[in-house]
């Protein structure tokens, strides 16, 4: 027989669930590699009182793969904060300068849409806002996986670009910027207090490149939060229900982090870590020409391969940022 009151409160049960398999990934993984390093430490000693080339071959090889189980698992150590191990909705926006900020932009798009993909995390657009001749205005990416906020928290900011523009005919440098913001996405038992009288619903057509409408009904949507001035977008559903529904949730995640941030700056020694999230306060700049290097202003790395970095290759940089500030930012 069922106990009374036992299936009253599932919302409840799923919260403790959740938090004992979150727990586990935790646990397990450093139980694991204990009983790795017991292992490896034993074999160790006996390779010294009977040598084997081919067996200390090999066990060179499991202790560089423990090691580098280690330092990932003491990045995630640095995931503190009180949304670190939620997913992200990561915002990017075009700077002034036309086509070449909107390339730009889109270019970011792919290097963030290449790192979840290496992450076999997911990604969901939410809104892309296409530049008249290229590039994109504007987009909005949910990133599903478990610390996605965690990890991606370390891009926001102002991110530059110095290279040889291929849209001039001259062939000139030009210097481009381009703005990202990363929100945790806040589930339903979290309460964001949201009055509908507070909101200007705008609807519109969705468009891609050129102005084409890839549909003939008003289905887009923007939502505007009147005291805080916060405004999201969607346009990727057919149905304008869709849209509000993810535009909603779009602004609950901005208006959660905005929440944060103003107790984040209630802390004095937080305070003095942040970076203020404007031109001309560049996070990272992305130089091609006329050498070609990727500067992190925060962490001072510097890594040379600038394309594998536009491939997706951010860990580096991320793990830096966390090991540097991570602990100091745990909300």
């Amino acid at each position: 027989m069922t106990r009374p009151g036992f299936w009253d409160a599932p919302d409840q049960a799923r919260e403790v669930i959740d938090e004992a398999n979150r727990l586990k990934g935790w646990t397990e993984p450093w139980r694991d590699l204990a009983a790795k390093g017991e292992e490896l430490e034993e074999l160790g000693a006996l390779l010294k009182s009977e040598p084997d080339p081919e067996l200390e071959a090999d066990w060179s090889r499991e202790l560089e793969s423990l090691q580098a189980e280690l330092e990932s698992l003491e990045v995630r150590t640095m995931l503190q904060g009180e949304s670190d191990h939620r997913e992200a909705i990561l915002t990017i926006h075009a700077g002034a300068g036309g086509t070449e900020s909107q390339d730009w932009a889109e270019m970011l798009l792919r290097m963030y849409t290449r790192w979840a993909e290496r992450h076999d995390f997911q990604v969901r657009p939410l809104d892309i806002q296409e530049g008249e001749e290229a590039g994109v205005r504007g987009a909005s990416l949910e990133i599903v996986g478990e610390s996605a906020y965690g990890f991606l928290k370390a891009e926001k900011g102002v991110h530059r670009l110095v290279r040889i523009s291929p849209f001039d005919a001259q062939s000139r440098r030009h210097t481009s910027f381009a703005s990202v913001f990363v929100y945790p996405v806040v589930e339903d038992e979290i309460e964001i207090e949201i009055d509908e009288g507070e909101l200007r619903i705008d609807t519109f057509r969705a468009s891609g490149k050129g102005g084409q409408h890839v549909n003939k009904t008003d289905s887009a949507i923007r939502i505007t939060h009147l005291p805080t001035g916060i405004a999201v977008s969607c346009q990727q559903e057919r149905s304008q229900h869709k849209n509000k529904a993810t535009a909603m949730k779009m602004l609950r995640a901005a208006l959660y982090e905005r929440a944060l941030e103003e107790q984040e700056k209630e802390q004095a020694e937080v305070e003095a870590t942040k970076k203020e999230i404007a031109w001309g306060s560049q996070i990272r700049s992305y130089v091609f020409q006329p050498y070609t290097m990727v500067s992190d202003h925060r962490t001072d790395l510097k890594v040379s391969d600038v394309q594998r970095v536009m491939d997706g290759d951010l860990d580096p940089f991320i793990e830096a940022y966390l090991k540097q500030f991570g602990a100091q930012t745990a909300a």
